[in-house]
């Protein structure tokens, strides 16, 4: 069943997505070459607790088949595309890596995730951030009431296809409120006209995973890494939002903080 949301819960929304956007722009100066994936992990949690809030991600499980989720943050590097567990790995210059947060506050729930070049990357990596970024917006530019669905995928997937890229079709983007996943289910492909329409009130992700080769993917014998099955690169963005009367409106501004940021830098 798809929730739509009052101001009022919305609100407790903003500040649940406030909070997982500033742990990504917390996190970035620690991105670099040397640092374990698990440091990032602790860094994050224990921001995210500071702020009186709770990671969401920590504990949970998909299926009983594999265990519960360990880390605070979901890590991907290089081929990774998402879910992979933030262990004692450490990052490389010229990796990318996808650093997904939830965090749970009052209630409420927060889902965001950014793609970190770390030092100086290839030029194809480097594009391949800058297109999955560009498919993100691309996607949310397509939201609005009476919109459907299938403008958002059909928009993300002919960019990503323009450039030569696959989209991750086994993944997507989902509702969310007082749990992580929640209906709807957001495809990142589609045709334009077709699908459920915006309403206002709505709450869910949109989250492209663009891969350098082929969409398909696999789960490693953890039960919870994804990786793009030619072992090509794979870059993952994701905003939470909210359908509003006019458009919608972005829960998670890591892209207005980092501007802030760099502004004053």
């Amino acid at each position: 069943m798809v929730v739509l949301r009052s101001k009022n819960e919305i609100e407790g929304m903003r500040r649940a997505g406030d909070l997982v956007a500033r742990a990504l722009v917390l996190l970035g100066p620690h991105v670099r070459a040397g640092v374990r994936l698990s440091e990032l992990d602790r860094i994050v949690e224990e921001f995210i607790r500071s702020e009186g809030g709770e990671p969401t991600y920590k504990g949970y499980r998909s299926s009983y088949t594999v265990p519960a989720f360990p880390g605070t943050i979901c890590t991907a590097v290089n081929e990774e595309v998402v879910h992979g567990i933030p262990g004692p790995r450490r990052l490389r210059d010229g990796d990318i890596v996808g650093i997904d947060v939830g965090a749970t506050l009052g209630g409420w729930v927060g889902d965001t995730c950014y793609t970190y070049p770390v030092g100086e990357v290839s030029p194809q990596a480097s594009k391949l951030l800058e297109v999955t970024r560009e498919c993100l917006e691309a996607g949310i530019a397509e939201i609005g009431p009476e919109k459907r669905f299938g403008d958002v995928g059909a928009a993300i997937q002919e960019l990503a296809e323009y450039h030569g890229y696959g989209v991750v079709r086994e993944l997507g983007g989902h509702g969310l409120g007082h749990e992580l996943h929640e209906e709807p289910h957001m495809n990142h492909i589609g045709r334009r006209g077709r699908g459920m329409r915006f309403r206002e009130g709505m709450t869910l992700t949109i989250e492209p995973m663009i891969n350098e080769g082929t969409p398909e993917i696999r789960i490693l014998e953890d039960g919870w890494t994804v990786v793009t099955a030619d072992k090509k690169l794979s870059a993952h963005y994701e905003h939470s939002l909210t359908v509003t009367s006019s458009g919608c409106e972005i829960l998670t501004p890591w892209h207005l903080l980092l501007r802030k940021t760099a502004e004053l830098a």
